[in-house]
């Protein structure tokens, strides 16, 4: 356990990146084909522990989409239809 400044106690959550990226990949999987058809190139940004996922024209987009339900949370990032990734924590 970890204390702020005002000296409330504080949970840590430590994430496994390998792991996320693992979750996040196989979510997309399921949502591949429908996101390539109708959102080709833009973004997407996956919350692996509900499946919850937000899209943004920008990664910038569709980070703020996320954080505005999930402002904790680390996310899956990845351009629609491309190979690379991001975990935004």
């Amino acid at each position: 356990m970890r204390y702020n400044t005002q000296g409330e106690s504080m949970s840590i959550k430590v994430i496994n990146k390998t792991e996320l990226a693992a979750k996040g990949e196989s979510i997309y999987a399921k949502l591949k084909d429908q996101l390539e058809k109708e959102h080709p190139a833009e973004f997407v940004a996956i919350e692996v522990e509900s499946g919850d996922y937000f899209l943004g024209k920008t990664f910038q987009e569709a980070d703020k989409k996320a954080r505005e339900k999930y402002p904790k949370s680390v996310f899956y990032v990845i351009r629609i239809g491309r190979r690379a990734t991001w975990v935004r924590r």
